[in-house]
């Protein structure tokens, strides 16, 4: 039996981006890199017609929910998507887990092994070292997100960079300054990030879509 898979308007991927716009938000720390990468996306062919910066402006929780519809996989994956958006920079902060969980009550939906980590650390001394594998159920949830919608794809790609950097140190007139780890080892989540990407670029390739310009 062939499963029903969500396909999502202009307005929904708009939506989307502007969800993760407001996670990215969420402290205060509009970084350079993030607005360039939102000026690429929003300049992306993708979108049908012209548009700037100006038109992704953060969205409200309700805002979000209506424009996504009743459909429980286009918000579960919208979900999954934010929380990666949480965790690029391998932190998870208080005030972008207080909009995701407003985005959560607006969509009737619950990321359940996002709060039973918040509960299991909360529980716990402030000086206990946790085990690396604790976000496992987490990537377990996130490793869930299917692909069969172009223009997430696309946008997904665009998002998700090629490559992880190499690591590098910083050396001025012959010493060494400081040192720059790979990105797969400040991200939690990179892993889950690459996969995500593999699989819009290997959906994209078998619509019969170009995706040399993401390689």
């Amino acid at each position: 039996m062939q499963k029903n898979h969500p396909t999502y308007t202009q307005e929904q991927i708009s939506a989307w981006f502007r969800g993760l716009m407001s996670i990215a938000l969420a402290d205060n720390d509009y970084s350079e890199q993030e607005r360039t990468l939102f000026d690429q996306i929003s300049h992306s062919d993708e979108w049908g017609e012209e548009v700037t910066i100006s038109n992704f402006e953060p969205i409200s929780a309700q805002d979000l929910a209506d424009a996504l519809g009743s459909d429980r996989k286009v918000g579960e994956n919208f979900l999954r998507m934010a929380v990666m958006m949480a965790l690029a920079d391998g932190k998870y902060t208080d005030t972008e887990d207080c909009i995701i969980q407003e985005f959560c009550k607006a969509l009737n939906q619950e990321i359940k092994p996002i709060n039973d980590l918040r509960q299991k650390l909360e529980s716990s001394s402030h000086h206990e070292e946790h085990h690396p594998n604790l976000l496992e159920p987490v990537k377990e949830w996130l490793d869930h997100m299917d692909i069969h919608d172009s223009r997430l794809a696309n946008l997904i790609c665009k998002v998700v960079p090629a490559q992880c950097p190499f690591e590098r140190d910083i050396v001025l007139f012959g010493r060494k300054i400081m040192h720059i780890p790979a990105m797969c080892e400040i991200n939690p989540l990179y892993d889950q990030l690459v996969g995500l990407r593999f699989r819009s670029l290997s959906y994209l390739a078998d619509k019969g879509e170009d995706v040399s310009k993401y390689c």
